[in-house]
């Protein structure tokens, strides 16, 4: 009789005790309804646990060598871009619209032609490789 009331006041003291509620699922991951402020660890984690190597990082070079190497790039770039804004310019009327024709460069050759039904067909080929783009504008 004394296990048996010890037991049932064991019993009875652990079920008074404990508080039971309902489990709620909270996730981590902000892609996933998270919070996003934890977007900056995990990422952290992911990188730090990282140990993949791309082999091709070094074919790639995507660290260039010196600044006047990068320089030099980007002088390159923006010379190509104002030739390109000159170019545009002088097949391009005041309205913007395109005027048929042909435009020869050193390296390509821009053909403008108007098909008559609203629509403009604008071929430009590789003078070194014979390639061609076309594309089709449609006229306002």
């Amino acid at each position: 009789m004394k296990k048996y009331f010890f037991s049932l006041t064991l019993f009875i003291s652990v079920v008074s005790t404990t508080h039971g509620s309902e489990m709620v699922y909270v996730p981590v991951n902000p892609s996933f309804g998270g919070n996003p402020m934890n977007g900056t660890m995990l990422l952290n984690n992911a990188q730090a646990q990282n140990t993949f190597k791309d082999p091709d990082a070094e074919s790639l070079d995507l660290d260039s060598g010196s600044g006047i190497d990068d320089f030099n790039d980007s002088l390159q770039r923006s010379l190509l871009s104002r030739l390109t804004s000159t170019l545009s310019g002088s097949i391009v009327d005041d309205e913007g619209n395109l005027i048929p024709g042909s435009l020869e460069t050193s390296d390509f050759i821009v053909d403008i032609v108007d098909q008559g039904d609203g629509t403009i067909s604008v071929t430009t080929t590789d003078k070194a490789t014979g390639g061609t783009t076309t594309f089709i504008v449609n006229s306002i």
